[in-house]
């Protein structure tokens, strides 16, 4: 957990045991006491989610070069490669499939990373998830300590797209969303790994 996370959930901490005060103001029917805090939490937040959508809006986007990991937590992530694999496809579409390097960095223990997923994206911005009829290893897989795998996801996109670029995300759920500077945060330039395609 980085300091950016901790800082979240030491706010949703702090805003729980807010919540609990203002319910029992409410029960000892103390409402101006009650209002106060939940202004005090309100208020709070609102602060929050200004600072959260400025660094959003004036963060640049962050461009990985192909080999460099992106880590979380201690699975790491890499880009080695994509090509266009040959042969019909029957619909005017073209497959890629994307070379992944995933690497457990910790010392100790057999890890995997759940929730992690990918998509690709173009120049202008339309975006395409991973192909379902994929097999072998894939992005979740549980590696033991120390050890790395290659996934290779494979993506259906149209002829004509060009500066294909790559995306992990965990989603746009609780908590990248709200972790100030994180690239699955609210209105975030997303963090993409160019592919030269």
């Amino acid at each position: 957990m980085n300091l950016r996370e901790f800082l979240l959930f030491a706010l949703a901490g702090w805003t729980a045991i807010g919540a609990a005060g203002v319910t029992i103001s409410l029960a000892r029917r103390e409402r101006s006491k009650a209002l106060r805090n939940l202004l005090w939490i309100l208020g709070v937040w609102a602060v929050y989610m200004a600072v959260l959508l400025w660094a959003s809006r004036t963060q640049p986007q962050k461009v990985v070069a192909l080999g460099q990991d992106q880590c979380f937590g201690e699975m790491c992530f890499a880009v080695t490669g994509a090509q266009e694999m040959p042969g019909p496809t029957g619909d005017g579409s073209r497959l890629v499939r994307v070379s992944v390097r995933l690497s457990n960095h910790s010392a100790e223990k057999s890890q995997s990373d759940g929730r992690i997923r990918a998509y690709l994206v173009d120049g202008r911005g339309r975006s395409w998830a991973e192909s379902a009829a994929v097999s072998g290893v894939r992005l979740t897989a549980r590696l033991t300590a120390g050890s790395s795998a290659v996934s290779q996801p494979v993506f259906r996109v149209p002829r004509d797209t060009a500066g294909l670029a790559l995306v992990f995300t965990h989603g746009h759920g609780w908590p990248g969303a709200l972790v100030i500077g994180d690239s699955d945060s609210l209105l975030h330039r997303r963090t993409v790994v160019r592919l030269g395609m």
